[in-house]
């Protein structure tokens, strides 16, 4: 696990097993195909991300190394 901390608030990868990552992509597959909000903890801090929340798949590549990341952008009322 790596994190660090932006002026703006949080930035954290976070690295779980291939089991935790098909227990969460499952619950996030369903949550998309009903419509619905989806909740998901990151390094022990839950997320709520509201149904209907923008979702882009992005791919970066320097040299040799690619990474890939799907990405939810919504903005917290209040």
């Amino acid at each position: 696990m790596s994190d660090k901390d932006t002026v703006r608030g949080r930035d954290v990868t976070k690295t779980y097993s291939n089991e935790q990552n098909i227990q969460k992509l499952e619950r996030l597959v369903e949550a998309l195909r009903e419509g619905k909000a989806f909740e998901i903890q990151v390094d022990n801090q839950r997320l709520y991300i509201p149904a209907g929340t923008e979702f882009s798949i992005e791919h970066e590549q320097e040299g040799p190394m690619h990474e890939l990341e799907f990405q939810f952008r919504w903005r917290e009322d209040g």
